[in-house]
C-alpha cells in the first residue's frame, strides 16, 4: 500500500518499474543520437588534423583572444548603458506627470518592438557610426527598453502597504523609491535582469554582420580559410563552449548575488553604557521608595 502526500501519491512498485523503463529507453535514444552525430562528424572528416591545425598557431590564438576581448568590451559597455537607460525609462514610466509617462511609454514600446539587427544596421549604415558604437547603441536601446519594464514591474510588485507607510511617515516620493521600494524590488528583479544581460551577451555576436571584430567574426575568418579545408565545424566546437561558459558564469554570478541577498544581515554588538540614577525631581531630592 502506497503512502500519500499533500501534492501527489507516491508511485508504487509497478509505477517505479515503468518509470525506470522509460528512463532506460530515453538514455538509449540519447546515446544513439550522440553516436549518430559522432559518426557523421567522423564520416565527413571533421576531426582530421588539417581542420584542427589552425588552433595550434599563435596568430590564430591571438585572433580569437582579441575577438573575445572585443566581445566582452562591447557587452560590458552595453550592459552598463542598458541598466542606466532602463532605470531612466522606468523612472519616466512611474512618473506622476502624464507627458513624461507617455513619452517614456512610447520610447519603451517602440524599441522593444524593433528588431535588434535592424537598429544596429540603421545606426551603422544610415547614421554612419563606427562598428563598436553602432553595436553598443543597438544593444542598449533594445535591452534598456526591456529592462525598463522589468524595473517598473518589480517596483509595482512591492506590497502597496510599504509605499503607503513610507508616505505616512512624511517621506517624499524620491525617498520612498530610493529607500523603500527599490531595495525590496531588486531581489525580485535580479533573475530577470541577469537573463536579459545574458541575451545582451549573446547578441554581441551580431557585430560580425557590421564587420566588428568580435569573437564570432574571428571564428568566421578561420572557418572560411581554404588552406585548412574550411574548418567550420571545429570552429563551432571551439567557440560554442566559450559562449555557453560565459553565459553560465553570468548566471552563476546572479545565483551567488541572490543567495547573498537572502542571507540575514549580520549585526555587531554595541556597547551600552551602565544606567545611572534617574533625573532629580524638582526640589533636588531623589525619589525614594515609601517606607512600610
Amino acid at each position: 500500500m502506497t503512502e500519500a502526500t499533500a501534492l501527489y501519491d507516491l508511485p508504487g512498485p509497478r509505477t517505479r518499474r515503468r518509470h525506470a523503463l522509460y528512463g532506460a529507453l530515453s538514455t538509449v535514444v540519447i546515446l544513439a543520437l550522440l553516436a549518430w552525430i559522432l559518426y557523421l562528424l567522423f564520416d565527413t572528416g571533421q576531426f582530421t588534423s588539417t581542420k584542427w591545425m589552425p588552433f595550434a598557431y599563435q596568430g590564430i590564438q591571438e585572433l580569437l583572444l582579441r575577438g573575445l576581448g572585443n566581445t566582452l568590451k562591447a557587452f560590458a559597455v552595453a550592459a552598463v548603458l542598458s541598466l542606466a537607460l532602463g532605470g531612466l525609462l522606468a523612472t519616466g514610466r512611474l512618473s506622476d506627470h502624464r507627458p513624461v509617462r507617455w513619452l517614456a511609454t512610447l520610447v519603451v514600446e517602440f524599441f522593444r518592438a524593433m528588431p535588434v539587427l535592424v537598429m544596429i544596421f540603421f545606426i551603422f549604415v544610415a547614421l554612419r557610426v563606427q562598428p563598436l558604437p553602432a553595436l553598443v547603441a543597438g544593444l542598449t536601446l533594445y535591452n534598456g527598453s526591456v529592462l525598463a519594464e522589468v524595473f517598473r514591474s518589480g517596483v509595482n510588485a512591492v506590497e502597496r502597504g510599504q509605499r503607503e507607510a513610507a508616505f505616512a511617515l512624511g517621506m517624499r516620493k524620491t525617498q520612498v523609491m530610493a529607500h523603500v521600494l527599490v531595495p525590496q524590488a531588486v531581489r525580485a528583479m535580479l533573475p530577470a535582469i541577469i537573463s536579459q544581460l545574458v541575451v545582451a551577451l549573446k547578441d554581441t555576436s551580431l557585430g560580425f554582420l557590421i564587420t566588428y571584430e568580435e569573437f564570432l567574426h574571428a571564428g568566421k575568418l578561420i572557418a572560411s580559410d581554404l588552406d585548412y579545408d574550411l574548418p567550420f565545424i571545429p570552429v563551432v566546437m571551439v567557440i560554442s563552449p566559450i559562449y555557453i561558459g560565459m553565459c553560465m558564469l553570468l548566471s552563476w554570478f546572479a545565483d551567488w548575488v541572490s543567495r547573498r541577498e537572502r542571507r540575514s544581515p549580520k549585526t555587531k554588538g554595541v556597547a551600552v553604557a551602565t544606567p545611572g540614577p534617574g533625573a532629580l525631581l524638582p526640589g533636588g531630592v531623589p525619589p525614594t521608595a515609601p517606607r512600610p
